[in-house]
């Protein structure tokens, strides 16, 4: 993941690509932080699944700010939000559609065992496992609270 990220830095870089340079910087930023927060925990670099983290959370944020602009009539800094999730969605899996991911989470609860809400943590646990970067775990944890009860 670290390679393809600053593959694509550089490329864009040296393509003076303006739309794309400044994003690919702050998924580097994101990443470095993390990388500073585990070495003070005395942990290693940041992996790829914490990447994959990292970068659905990168998209979480801009969809939440886009759709403030959009609350707030500026539609030039929403659609600027939506260019960036689209940078940052080129570096994650793609994304499971709704019947995908209920299937996933049946075969989560199976696995583990689960029996009621009081294990929604280790179906949780398990999909974050799993499905880094692919599901939607807000959403997701919505699904399983209802499967459980």
């Amino acid at each position: 993941m670290r390679g393809e990220i600053a593959d694509s830095l550089k490329s864009a870089m040296k393509a003076q690509d303006k739309r794309r340079l400044p994003t690919l910087r702050l998924i580097q930023a994101a990443i470095h932080d993390r990388d500073i927060a585990n070495r003070g925990a005395g942990k290693e670099p940041a992996s790829d699944d914490e990447i994959l983290q990292i970068l659905a959370k990168m998209v979480k944020q801009r969809e939440e700010s886009a759709r403030a602009f959009d609350d707030g009539k500026r539609p030039e800094l929403a659609a600027q939000e939506r260019d960036e999730m689209a940078i940052i969605r080129d570096f994650l899996p793609t994304q499971l559609g709704q019947a995908e991911t209920e299937t996933a989470i049946r075969a989560a609860i199976a696995e583990t065992g689960a029996s009621g809400v009081k294990d929604m943590g280790k179906v949780m646990a398990a999909l974050k496992e799993k499905y880094a970067g692919q599901m939607d775990f807000s959403k997701a944890s919505g699904i399983v609270k209802g499967l459980l009860q």
